[in-house]
């Protein structure tokens, strides 16, 4: 009888000594992260095969599983940790300086990958509302937080609005200030949307992690006081390391 017609009929489902094994070596993991701190290093999976009296493969396939989960992480050549602390940021309807997203956690800076001008093309020039052969900055750049990779930033820009703009500008400091202060633009409001993908080849070089791992994809449009498009945003923030806090707020009429 199969384990799903045993459910059926109301009878226990037999469990198989694997994966009661490897169920042992994931709550014993579980209980290390729990009381650990992040990036605590774990035993080897030899050590831990030896503890907890059970096969290398089976603690292998346990491991597998909390990686995947995002509770632990893999290391070339310097074993498995526990998951380090997740840089938070908070989303507020309205904030002082006119912008939707107060600072994240963490020391920012960036690196330039790419940082070209192109012509728009009927597709972008759509959503920049500018002529198709009118020039667009284009800068693709990985996120920075204390030295650390924590996302990959696309950015298009009409170059008419930022002609002065340089690869080292966008480096370091508050973008929407430099926007502010150099090129006269004050950003209003912005379009923004999220959703969860995984890393390409390409992404997962560039983030030092695996490819297929999560990744929270956050697509902007941004305006100015004018109404212009100033700003269209495509970023992919590692989902191990990153994480959106929202605060709410309800009058007396909800229920």
């Amino acid at each position: 009888m199969s384990s799903t017609q045993r459910r059926e009929a109301g009878m226990p489902t037999v469990r198989r000594p694997a994966t009661a094994k490897r169920d042992l070596v994931r709550r014993h993991l579980v209980d290390i992260i729990e009381s650990a701190g992040p990036g605590t290093g774990l035993a080897s999976e030899r050590d831990l095969a030896l503890e907890l009296g059970v096969s290398r493969p089976t603690v292998r396939a346990a491991v597998e599983e909390l990686i995947h989960s995002g509770l632990l992480v893999r290391r070339h050549g310097q074993g498995t940790f526990t998951s380090p602390h997740k840089v938070t940021q908070e989303l507020a309807g309205t904030t002082t300086n006119g912008m939707a997203v107060p600072p994240a956690e963490g020391h920012w800076t960036s690196r330039i990958v790419s940082f070209r001008t192109t012509q728009a093309g009927p597709t972008r020039a759509q959503r920049l509302e500018m002529a198709p052969d009118e020039p667009v900055r284009r800068v693709t750049r990985v996120r920075l937080v204390d030295d650390e990779p924590m996302a990959i930033e696309h950015l298009e820009l009409p170059a008419a609005l930022v002609p002065t703009l340089t690869a080292a500008d966008l480096e370091q400091g508050n973008f929407y200030q430099l926007l502010r202060e150099r090129f006269d633009i004050r950003v209003r409001d912005a379009l923004q949307t999220l959703e969860p993908t995984v890393t390409n080849p390409e992404q997962a070089e560039l983030l030092g992690v695996s490819v297929y791992a999560p990744v929270l994809r956050v697509e902007r449009t941004t305006r100015d006081v004018l109404g212009r498009v100033v700003e269209l945003a495509q970023s992919f923030y590692r989902g191990d390391r990153y994480r959106i806090t929202s605060k709410l707020r309800f009058d007396d009429a909800s229920g």
